[in-house]
């Protein structure tokens, strides 16, 4: 699985900072519903796993003495320390790493979040595995996500055109198969949010470069859905669409 690991850096690397200035990412009522969970029971030490360009970490860090901001791209972490100096944030830090082998102690966090990361995890039981192992007993797990749904033909759907645009993603799961990772993990887990992520076509392929061939491809895809997956995905004459997410907190048992 390096090679995916491997493209995950290559491909975030070379747009890095479209993921800062993303508003799909800077903003989102999953993103307030996760600050909600924490401002109710802040945190002591937090990290947010996968980070990205940070807008979770730096979202979280005033409901927390220390955050940690946590990826496997060099250049997304320069993102995540530009938008911690821009808003003053001096409780975040950045670390270089895989979330499936965390470089960390076990219990070393009361709190850890993840949000639009998952997808390009090659192994999501091992790292669940991992950050059951950091996290202490009565801590909280709150991961957000882009879930497929559960008909085949709306699901392979998705997953294609997910690869289409980003050759570095892996897999959206359901729902059912996060919560069947969650139990394995030894989590007990709750679906506390789901919601429909609108996106703007051009700017959705924009922010990943991905090339025109493939934006093309896209297009004669979405052209030729069905009618069922066209109401589902809720497709526009110009492409803007819609695709499922889930939040889940996750408490070990």
């Amino acid at each position: 699985m390096a090679d995916i690991k491997q493209s995950v850096q290559s491909q975030f690397g070379k747009v890095a900072e479209n993921y800062r200035l993303s508003t799909v990412h800077a903003a989102g009522e999953d993103l307030q519903r996760i600050v909600q969970l924490i401002a109710e029971h802040p945190a002591q030490h937090a990290l947010d796993a996968g980070c990205g360009a940070g807008h979770t970490a730096a979202a979280i860090a005033p409901y927390a003495e220390k955050v940690v901001a946590f990826d496997l791209t060099p250049l997304m972490l320069e993102q995540v320390e530009a938008l911690a100096a821009e808003r003053g944030l001096t409780n975040l830090t950045t670390k270089l790493g895989d979330i499936e082998n965390l470089p960390f102690e076990d219990n070393s966090f009361d709190l850890v979040t993840s949000r639009y990361s998952a997808h390009h995890w090659p192994h999501p039981q091992t790292a669940l595995n991992e950050i059951a192992r950091v996290l202490q007993p009565g801590g909280r797990f709150i991961f957000s996500d882009i879930v497929a749904p559960d008909d085949p033909a709306h699901d392979t759907f998705l997953q294609a055109i997910e690869l289409l645009r980003d050759p570095s993603h892996v897999r959206d799961h359901s729902i059912r198969q996060w919560q069947a990772i969650f139990a394995e993990a030894g989590f007990e887990c709750e679906v506390v949010f789901t919601w429909l992520l609108p996106l703007n076509f051009d700017s959705w392929v924009a922010r990943m470069a991905t090339p025109p061939l493939n934006v093309e491809m896209l297009k004669v895809l979405y052209d030729g859905a069905s009618s069922e997956i066209r109401a589902a995905m809720q497709i526009q004459p110009d492409y803007t669409f819609s695709i499922p997410g889930a939040l889940f907190v996750g408490k070990p048992i």
